[in-house]
């Protein structure tokens, strides 16, 4: 049975890691935002005395940076995109309901319940490891392909779940990639995605439960 470690970090980016939680992930690929421009930009941040203001504007720059798609942004090619679709959907339902997802050009976003018993940070170290190894292939490349941190939020409630939900759905029209969500073949929403495998809009079984708003 996986560990849980609850809330935690590792000096770059606090993770929450709680069983039975909702959570929305970003992970990206390793040159998509150097470490040294992430370091320049705590520097810079550290002088705000409120910690929630300083993590919400590194994170607002950080989406900003790797949505223009610097570095090699592999995932562009049909191929390798198809790879991560992939290996987030192989875990669903087994080991977590995959609510959204989307693959970009150097990132992915995703929103997942994770199950009783299961660890969000082994499941995206599963995510990376198995599809470094066949993206790596595919490009003929070795070595590291994504960063080691990813960032992820704990969905609060139900207005937080639908906020997370509605931005990895249009993520890549925000990026100028497509006309409408629909579009981008590598989301949920381009391939018709439903966590029930039931008509969308049959069921709500896939929002955050009330107990614990998340």
């Amino acid at each position: 049975m996986a560990v849980n470690r609850g809330i935690y970090d590792r000096g770059y980016l606090r993770h929450w890691d709680l069983p039975g939680s909702s959570q929305a992930i970003t992970f990206r690929l390793a040159d998509s935002v150097p470490v040294k421009v992430i370091k320049e930009w705590r520097r810079e941040l550290a002088a705000l005395p409120d910690e929630k203001v300083r993590h919400r504007e590194l994170h607002r720059r950080v989406a900003r940076y790797e949505d223009s798609g610097h570095g090699a942004s592999y995932l562009r090619i049909p191929e390798c995109g198809k790879i991560v679709c992939d290996c987030l959907t192989a875990g669903h339902p087994s080991r977590y309901r995959l609510i959204e997802w989307c693959v970009m050009s150097n990132h992915v976003h995703v929103l997942c319940k994770l199950d009783q018993g299961e660890s969000m940070a082994e499941i995206v170290g599963g995510w990376k490891g198995a599809s470094a190894v066949r993206i790596n292939r595919v490009v003929a490349r070795e070595g590291t392909l994504w960063l080691r941190e990813y960032y992820d939020r704990y969905v609060r409630d139900l207005d937080h779940f639908n906020e997370c939900r509605a931005y990895i759905r249009n993520n890549p029209v925000k990026a100028g990639l497509c006309e409408k969500p629909e579009d981008w073949q590598f989301s949920s929403a381009g391939c018709g995605w439903n966590p029930d495998g039931a008509p969308a809009s049959a069921g709500e079984s896939d929002r955050p439960e009330e107990t614990h708003a998340g």
